[in-house]
């Protein structure tokens, strides 16, 4: 039984020599992501029966398996994980060549996640800038909280990231973008709403409605106040900004949420800024890549242009 490091060393050897299609690699790819072959099969637009032989004869070529096979279920294995992330970046690397023989659309399909914050706030007006700058490009955005995107990242159903949580990942290429700051607020009838500055036991006594656990949002408050955390009562966890903003408009409770998302609301006095001059709430805004991932000119100049927005 050889190694998983012998049968890797195999496979890179496969990849000098082009023992396998780029077909056989998509097969494979979409394997992994939908672990079922008839699924991959239609998200190929192919047979059933020809995306099975596909991924039969890549994985005799090399005498490897790639995959656990659990009743129809295609589990990926060590060798396919450890594999995974080379064939995308050769897949995108293929698709980059194409665009530039086809010359005239040199930006192609851009898949981008971003946080909740992030998407609702910043990210659109990029993308509205990006796609008048490449009027051929393909944008799409998905957005969710940092947990969802850092995976979506992973798993290479996402070409970057932009999120508001802290990540460390050794697959990951984690680069600071611009820096951020949240701010505690309340209604203009809540008790809190004249008090220059909160003490502890203000933050103590108010009721909490905040951003769920996972999200960067939560992060950077849990962090801002970690002292207080197990006192602190909190009333409602919300996933979406609007329906916090919402909430605490009503008086149900006092929020946390990012400047960006409370500029409109604060200019027009639906919402009052709180300040807890003791407590640190500034925080950066990340990129984030897989570090197998091919810098396409799309990614390259997305990047560029959320540098220089």
């Amino acid at each position: 039984m050889l190694s998983a490091k012998r049968l890797i060393m195999i496979f890179h050897i496969g990849f000098i020599n082009m023992h396998y299609t780029l077909r056989q690699l998509e097969v494979f790819l979409a394997a992994a992501h939908t672990e079922n072959i008839t699924r991959a099969a239609e998200q190929l637009s192919m047979s059933q029966s020809a995306a099975s032989s596909a991924l039969k004869d890549l994985e005799q070529q090399f005498s490897i398996q790639l995959f656990d096979r659990i009743g129809k279920r295609l589990q990926i294995n060590e060798l396919g994980r450890a594999l995974r992330p080379q064939a995308e970046a050769l897949l995108d690397q293929a698709q980059a060549l194409e665009q530039g023989f086809r010359r005239h659309d040199q930006v192609g399909e851009l898949k981008i996640g971003a946080t909740l914050t992030i998407g609702n706030y910043l990210a659109v007006d990029i993308m509205a800038e990006f796609i008048s700058r490449h009027p051929a490009a393909k944008v799409a955005l998905n957005v969710a909280n940092t947990a969802a995107i850092s995976q979506q990242v992973l798993n290479f159903d996402l070409d970057v990231g932009l999120i508001e949580g802290e990540l460390h990942h050794p697959d990951l290429e984690v680069t600071k973008w611009r820096e951020d700051e949240l701010q505690i607020f309340c209604s203009p009838s809540h008790p809190l709403a004249t008090k220059k500055n909160l003490s502890n036991a203000d933050l103590l006594s108010a009721q909490w409605i905040l951003r769920e656990p996972g999200s960067g949002t939560r992060q950077a408050f849990d962090r801002a106040l970690h002292d207080l955390l197990p006192d602190l009562n909190i009333r409602l966890e919300l996933q979406h900004t609007e329906a916090i903003k919402r909430a605490v408009e009503t008086g149900l409770g006092i929020g946390c949420l990012s400047k960006v998302s409370l500029q409109s609301a604060l200019e027009t006095k639906r919402l009052v800024a709180l300040d807890a001059k003791s407590r640190d709430f500034k925080r950066f805004f990340y990129f984030i890549l897989h570090r197998q991932k091919y810098r396409s000119e799309g990614i390259l100049r997305w990047l560029e242009l959320c540098r220089n927005s």
